[in-house]
This record gives C-alpha cells, sequence and structure tokens, in this order.
C-alpha cells in the first residue's frame, strides 16, 4: 500500500525515524531494515504490537531450529526491525540490544517478565511457549524437548520513542 505520494508506510516511518537523527548518526547510511510482526498471526502481531509501543514488552524469543529451518541469520545486537500490525502497518522501531542463545528451560523469571505476556510471569510465560514451540517443532518434524534452544532477544523502542 503507498500513500498520496508513492511512498508505503513502512518507508514513511523509515523516513520519519531518519529525519530525527542527527546528520552523522550512523542509521542516515543503512539500509531500511526488514518489517515484520510478532507471533504468527494478525492476532498476535496487534496484541504483541501493542506491547511492545507501550513499553511492557522489551523481549522476545524464537526457536533457534526454525532459523536454521528457514537458513535464517540469527539477529545480532545493533540490528533495527520495523514492527507491524496485523495488517502489516507499522506501529515502531525496535533496536535489538542483546541476543542470547539458551535452552527454554533456563529462561528466567526476568526474561519472561520483560516479555511482557500474560501476567508477565515464569509460568506463564513457559505454558505459552510451550504451546506456542511444539507446534513449530511438529510442522518441522523437530521433537518439542524442555531444553529446546531459544534465541532470546531484548530490544528497545528507537521510533517513536
Amino acid at each position: 500500500m503507498s500513500d498520496i505520494l508513492g511512498i508505503s508506510p513502512t518507508e514513511s516511518i523509515w523516513q520519519a525515524y531518519l529525519s530525527g537523527l542527527p546528520a552523522d548518526h550512523p542509521h542516515r547510511n543503512a539500509p531500511m531494515p526488514p518489517g515484520w510482526g510478532f507471533g504468527n498471526t494478525p492476532e498476535m502481531a496487534d496484541e504483541l504490537g501493542e506491547l511492545v509501543q507501550n513499553g511492557t514488552k522489551t523481549a522476545t524469543c524464537s526457536l533457534l531450529w526454525e532459523f536454521e529451518y528457514d537458513s535464517d541469520p540469527l539477529p545480532r545486537v545493533g540490528e533495527l526491525s520495523i514492527i507491524l500490525d496485523g495488517d502489516d502497518s507499522p506501529l515502531c522501531i525496535i533496536e535489538t540490544v542483546e541476543v542470547e542463545v539458551r535452552a527454554m528451560n533456563a529462561v528466567d523469571e526476568k526474561f519472561a517478565y520483560d516479555e511482557g505476556e500474560g501476567d508477565r510471569s515464569l509460568a506463564y510465560w513457559r505454558e505459552a511457549h510451550w504451546l506456542f514451540f511444539s507446534k513449530i517443532c511438529t510442522l518441522m518434524k523437530r521433537k518439542a524437548s524442555k531444553d529446546m534452544p531459544l534465541v532470546c532477544e531484548r530490544f528497545r523502542v528507537v521510533y517513536p520513542r
């Protein structure tokens, strides 16, 4: 979708972010980052995107096996992403500030809280993520386990602040 000037909403948020940076900021020369939504449904993208926007969600995790299955590179510290809602409209821009691979059963209360979902408890996190990742494992013909490797990321919203 394009707006009146022929610029997509994703390009528009990227240009708005860049326009607020100092002239010598390194992001001014960076290519526009990818846009993506959290979760695997439009409803999850809406719900989790809102948590990111309001500052509740400052962490996320993915199944390492999914990166390997899709031959995708792991996220890197300093990487930017444009977060989309369930309609693929941009909500904000985030910067990855930490990436760590750890076993699912090694995720701690602080990380569960920072993911910002449900009641933010470790018990809720474990139950919800077990259900989510078990389905992905089934699709990839992998056996889910309590020690399956997760890519745990922390991020900060850089636009709008």
